[in-house]
């Protein structure tokens, strides 16, 4: 089955360029012209991820982000931004507020559909060396892409599970932001590190109690630790 992908942007020309190179990339292509619409057809379609422009009518981006994090039954669907405004802090915002990465326009197709296919791959099972991670009261099941801490299940994007689990895996090592980027995100060209910092306050929000294992090593990176 192809992978779904919901295309979100007002203007019909960066629409249709969207869909056309993602169907020519073998992905099956749903639309939206608004953030209302995005909603309601994310829900109805499920896609496997969602391709999400910041200015949008009455809706923008932005709020469509949020408020697909905060609802259980679309949590989980990855988000690109795309966006138009070069500046840093529209991209933290973005990924503060749950997106998984952005682009910004003018973009190339070849490197969105690049993108796409690497944040997919991140929600493949992958070759782990354990199949369950126990660490005090945080429970990491790869198999299931799963987390639990104490007990009580934790909702994890692709890109927050697989920055934990290669943390986890390398437990005591202290891996450095572009490391981290070049393993969990597997970007060939550095980008901003903040990128880690933001997705690692986020991971940690989630984890609660048992963000106690994640370690910052001050000018370098982060490391799990066993607290």
């Amino acid at each position: 089955m192809k992978p779904k992908i919901l295309v979100v942007d007002d203007e019909p020309d960066a629409v249709e360029l969207v869909s056309f190179n993602l169907k020519a990339a073998g992905f099956d292509v749903v639309t939206a012209a608004d953030g209302a619409e995005a909603l309601k057809r994310a829900k109805e379609q499920q896609p496997d991820l969602l391709v999400l422009d910041v200015m949008l009518p009455e809706v923008d981006g932005l709020e469509v982000c949020k408020i697909i994090r905060r609802d259980p039954a679309v949590a989980h669907i990855p988000i690109i931004m795309l966006t138009a405004k070069a500046a840093e802090i529209d991209r933290v915002l973005g990924l503060e507020l749950g997106a998984d990465d952005y682009v910004t326009k003018p973009f190339s197709p070849r490197e969105l559909v690049l993108r796409i296919r690497k944040i997919l791959d991140r929600g493949k099972v992958p070759e782990e060396k354990s199949d369950r991670i126990e660490i005090g009261d945080l429970t990491i099941d790869v198999p299931r892409h799963s987390v639990s801490s104490s007990g009580k299940r934790v909702e994890l994007t692709a890109t927050e599970f697989k920055l934990l689990t290669t943390l986890a895996q390398r437990k005591g090592r202290v891996q450095s932001r572009e490391q981290l980027l070049q393993d969990v995100w597997e970007y060939d060209n550095l980008i901003d590190t903040r990128t880690v910092d933001t997705h690692m306050r986020r991971l940690r929000e989630k984890l609660g109690k048992s963000a106690k294992y994640l370690d910052t090593v001050r000018g370098v990176g982060y490391r799990f630790v066993e607290a």
